[in-house]
């Protein structure tokens, strides 16, 4: 068999079953190198396969792509994944090996296995590196306490963390006073005369400021304009800051049909996007609220008391939470505060779990989801993938708040969105920096 490069120089990643539960074609990521996938993981997935979460869709996704490459071939052989000149895989069966890591962590369990292969591969394998592949930190920590090299699967990983939390808002602090007068007075002025040579970027935030005045604005790609932004009401919710007038500006902006919200707890993100949907929810059919249930596993969920309804509730509170807030800034008797309880008993506002919805068409919908940190990369596309005619999809939530294991700040679904679509028409996105739930609230952002 053709080699791209000699055995010595081709190393030999072992993949760990979190990996290919967040990309199951990450086995076609690994260039002219071989990849192993220890038969531990194969048993772990067929546990996966069936269910309607991504999770499941990954591991059958995976066994096809799996079945497709071997064909004919034994999967215990080494076989090609991207051609002769590319690198093999191969399924390894649980060795026997001098050094058990069963034993020496004094508990049999899968992770420990997936080290043997590990260990394995380096003592059969003496001329090339074995580099164990996964997500989950704490096998890597195993692996290292091995003498095993162990490293995060970095496909699609968003480098620059820093470029990403400054897309969307820009200051402009020396501007010609007569310039921020004259787009107080016709509300809009040519790009050209703010902006300048500067790049422009499509349904970007300005705060403009000059000696004397100072204004925020919206640069307008289609008409090639800056516009003033003004402090408004939705549902009797109003700005109280220049990140939250932005982010209402966008919410209720019906050119721009894709919306993130990044900010720490408190900075009002689901509330401005559940405000924002209620001043608008003549031009939707529906309402969706939605969430991923964090830290468990729909799995996990069936061991706590109660029916579905009881064991999901404590999830979905804090989406309730908001919608109260919004209805009690009226009177019971005002016909705001009774038309929020008319659109929930209608089914017109929905509130649920993202997997619940998931599966939907969403056509006409106006799709809030919650906490898109904890989404992987490929939820989001499949979220957005399901757009249709009239829908507008807000991902609000917190890059640094991770809750889910096997994501990080550089690898979660929004840091991706807002990496992958910035600039876009369609799109725009707003960094929530200062917290307005309440002082105390602030306190424990700033100091705890």
């Amino acid at each position: 068999m053709a080699r791209a490069k000699s055995d010595k120089d081709r190393k030999i990643f072992v993949l760990d079953t979190s990996v290919i539960l967040y990309a199951h074609n990450s086995i076609m990521n690994f260039a002219e190198h071989d990849v192993v996938i220890p038969i531990t993981v194969l048993e772990e997935l067929d546990q996966f396969k069936k269910g309607n979460d991504t999770k499941n869709f990954e591991a059958r996704e995976f066994i096809r792509l799996l079945d497709t490459l071997a064909k004919d071939n034994m999967i215990h052989n080494w076989t090609p994944l991207n051609g002769k000149t590319k690198g093999n895989f191969r399924v390894l069966m649980n060795p026997d090996n001098n050094i058990n890591a069963n034993i020496i962590f004094g508990e049999e369990k899968n992770d420990h296995k997936i080290l043997n292969a590990a260990l394995h591969l380096k003592q059969t394998e003496k001329n090339r590196r074995v580099i164990l592949v996964s997500k989950d930190i704490n096998l890597r920590l195993k692996a290292k306490s091995l003498d095993i090299h162990a490293e995060d699967y970095e496909t699609g990983k968003i480098k620059n963390i820093t470029e990403l939390e400054n897309t969307g808002k820009f200051l402009l602090d020396d501007l010609d006073p007569a310039i921020i007068n004259r787009l107080y007075e016709n509300h809009s002025v040519e790009a050209k005369l703010i902006l300048g040579t500067r790049k422009r970027k499509a349904n970007a935030y300005y705060i403009l400021k000059s000696e004397k005045n100072s204004v925020l604005a919206y640069y307008n790609a289609e008409d090639n304009t800056m516009e003033r932004v003004d402090k408004k009401l939705a549902y009797n919710i109003k700005p109280k800051n220049a990140e939250q007038t932005f982010a209402l500006h966008a919410i209720l902006n019906p050119r721009v049909k894709l919306v993130s919200i990044q900010g720490v707890a408190g900075t009002g993100k689901t509330l401005l996007a559940l405000a924002g949907a209620l001043e608008q929810r003549r031009d939707f059919k529906q309402i969706y609220l939605a969430r991923p249930i964090v830290p468990l596993s729909n799995k996990d969920i069936g061991y706590l008391p109660g029916d579905i309804k009881s064991k999901l509730n404590p999830y979905m509170e804090p989406l309730w939470d908001n919608l109260k807030f919004i209805q009690n800034q009226f009177k019971e008797s005002d016909k705001e505060y009774q038309k929020i309880t008319e659109l929930v008993n209608q089914e017109k506002l929905v509130i649920q779990p993202l997997a619940y919805i998931r599966g939907r068409s969403l056509s006409n919908i106006f799709f809030i989801v919650d906490e898109a940190q904890n989404l992987t990369p490929h939820e989001i596309k499949t979220i957005i993938s399901r757009a249709g005619e009239n829908t507008k999809i807000i991902f609000t939530g917190d890059i640094f708040q991770i809750d889910t294991p096997y994501l990080d700040s550089q690898s979660n679904g929004l840091s991706y969105l807002i990496d992958r679509v910035k600039d876009h028409p369609l799109y725009s996105h707003i960094k929530l920096e200062k917290g307005e739930r309440s002082e105390l609230a602030n306190l424990a952002n700033d100091l705890l």
